[in-house]
């Protein structure tokens, strides 16, 4: 079995069937690959871990990533970790997942009666020994992200329904200790929520007193899957695999019944009829989605003017025209209308997540655009919201200001469109769009945005080099490194930090380890002014040669020229591999024309 059709067979079995996922996961030896999609991953826990690491290492697969697996003892995490020759440091893992245990702290719970200030002590001196954990991994593997799960409260209280009364007591204390980890987490950490996972499974079931005094499992193995796969749908956003639309249906979708028959006015939507508010709530949540960054879509099949009169004249729609980004309406075939809306949209279109309650145009998208995560959707509207938001499609890293912002940004592309009818020419558009621009070295709070730039741009991506917040910390620290952002804004849209640039700078050679841009802002002559700013950082640093070097992918034809259009000079091509050079004499030369005001 070669590496695709264990990957095939994997994403085959559902979370839930955990004995088929534990034969699957000992199948794993006979893989045939070549390792190119390697990962290292360190796993630390308070409970067993074969099985754990067995089953995670196997729907990493889902991901197209073949990973290596470093297993700790058990209870062994600070044996592992503060032992500066351990074998978790020779292993030298690029990701150290933690899973602690609730056994872990339990003992050190305030007493009863403790007064607030103790009770606060009590939990700053054990998340403190969590951040010791965390720095010393740090230390001894700098560029490693690290992945911890915060603590599954136990289902019992010794205290009952005075649990909730009293800030010292055992279920408090351990939200306190779970807030608080979130709270000081350092940029080289991501928390998963284990305890959200048994909270929606349900304590009683989630824990197996039986199996923790046997093997020390600090869950029922019935759940295994659900908990490995809240730990790999984390690898998809690492690895630059986060989805960003959800593409929406609207006839019986957003509302009830269907708007080319029954008007805007006699669509089901009444929050006073059960079925209505069902859709009410599902539009909220869509809503939710779109406040944090995700963009709205719509593929449709209706008259365009019928199918937007609900947004613009149902005093029931909690969704907007402004809320979407795209909005398709017609009856062309749905497929055709996904490539339509990625193109718009300048994203690809596995980026998208598709929601229709009719499944023979569910089928279609899956057997003619099977990149879009189709989701299988309950015949009970009511079921909506959990349904979207249990295939965890929307799965980030982090959240920035920039994903924010980003739709409003795409429905200011309409009056820059009106901008560019009323101009003579593309300069005089560029120039009335009154573009103000800033290149700015990388400080502590972009890095979030830095490191979600260059692990979601693939189309302009240059190398295509993946760096986790750890590692572009690393990299700030080491002198050899200089790390530059541009942010820019115009008239319509303050888009923030839309480039990102990681230089070395070597013996007099300044090397382009990376550059990525948003194609939000393509053809508006960012990248010569971002190549202005190379050459002067290149000058400064008494540099006698600027090399550039593209990396073909799939998806980065875009940039294959980049640096041939910059004035490079191609020094060597193979295999689509291409070197650029741009020498002293050209770089005090360089001259290019942009439009932009700085600051």
């Amino acid at each position: 079995m070669n590496f695709e059709e264990y990957r095939d067979a994997v994403s085959q079995i559902k979370i839930d069937d955990y004995a088929a996922l534990l034969n699957i996961s000992r199948k794993w030896g006979k893989i045939k690959t070549d390792k190119s999609k390697n990962i290292k991953i360190g796993i630390l826990g308070s409970t067993s871990i074969p099985l754990i690491a067995s089953v995670t290492r196997a729907l990493l697969t889902r991901y197209d990533l073949y990973a290596e697996i470093y297993e700790g003892d058990y209870n062994g995490i600070l044996m592992d970790v503060f032992d500066s020759n351990s074998q978790l440091y020779k292993f030298e893992p690029g990701y150290v997942i933690i899973l602690p245990d609730y056994h872990d702290i339990i003992e050190n719970r305030p007493h009863v009666l403790a007064t607030t200030e103790e009770t606060k002590e009590t939990v700053d001196r054990i998340c403190e020994n969590y951040k010791r954990i965390y720095n010393t991994i740090h230390a001894n593997l700098p560029g490693c992200q690290i992945i911890a799960a915060n603590f599954v409260e136990p289902y019992y209280g010794p205290m009952g329904n005075l649990e909730a009364n009293y800030i010292f007591s055992q279920r408090m204390f351990f939200k306190q200790v779970n807030f608080k980890l979130t709270e000081n987490r350092p940029p080289f950490v991501t928390i998963i929520d284990a305890e959200a996972l048994a909270e929606y499974i349900g304590k009683r079931n989630w824990f197996d007193e039986s199996a923790y005094f046997l093997n020390k499992s600090g869950f029922s193995l019935s759940y295994i899957g659900h908990y490995c796969d809240l730990i790999a749908r984390q690898f998809e956003a690492l690895v630059g695999k986060a989805r960003k639309c959800l593409v929406l249906d609207l006839d019986n979708t957003l509302w009830g019944g269907t708007v080319g028959d029954q008007g805007s006015s006699g669509i089901l939507l009444d929050p006073n009829d059960a079925e209505g508010e069902a859709y009410q709530a599902f539009q909220k949540y869509v809503l939710d989605l779109k406040n944090r960054g995700v963009m709205l879509a719509v593929c449709s099949k209706n008259n365009e003017t019928a199918a937007k009169e609900p947004f613009e004249k149902n005093p029931y729609m909690i969704l907007r025209l402004d809320d979407i980004s795209a909005f398709a309406a017609n009856w062309d075939n749905k497929a055709d209308n996904i490539r339509l809306i990625a193109n718009q949209l300048d994203i690809g279109v596995d980026s998208m997540v598709f929601f229709d309650d009719n499944p023979t145009e569910r089928e279609l998208i899956r057997s003619f655009v099977p990149e879009v995560k189709v989701v299988e959707v309950p015949d009970d509207p009511a079921l909506y919201v959990r349904c979207l938001d249990q295939v965890f499609a929307f799965e980030w890293h982090q959240i920035t200001k920039e994903d924010i912002n980003r739709s409003q940004s795409y429905r200011d592309n309409q009056e820059r469109n009106s901008l560019m009818e009323i101009c003579v020419d593309y300069k005089e558009y560029l120039q009335k769009l009154d573009m103000h621009i800033e290149c700015r070295k990388l400080d502590v709070d972009t890095i979030p945005r830095f490191s979600q730039l260059t692990n979601k741009s693939n189309q302009f991506n240059v190398r295509t080099n993946r760096y986790s917040e750890a590692e572009i910390a690393e990299m700030m620290e080491d002198s050899q490194y200089s790390l530059l952002t541009i942010a820019l804004k115009d008239k319509f849209t303050n888009y923030g930090v839309i480039a990102c640039v990681v230089l070395q700078i070597i013996d007099q050679i300044c090397f382009i380890k990376n550059w990525v841009m948003s194609c939000r802002v393509l053809k508006k002559t960012v990248e010569d002014y971002t190549i202005s700013k190379i050459i002067e950082k290149a000058l400064k640093n008494g540099c006698t040669q600027v090399l550039g070097e593209y990396i073909p992918t799939k998806k980065n034809g875009m940039v294959e020229d980049l640096f041939e259009r910059m004035g490079f000079q191609l020094t060597e091509e193979e295999n689509g591999l291409k070197r650029y050079l741009l020498d002293r004499t050209q770089m005090e030369s360089f001259s290019r024309i942009y439009y932009f005001k700085e600051g």
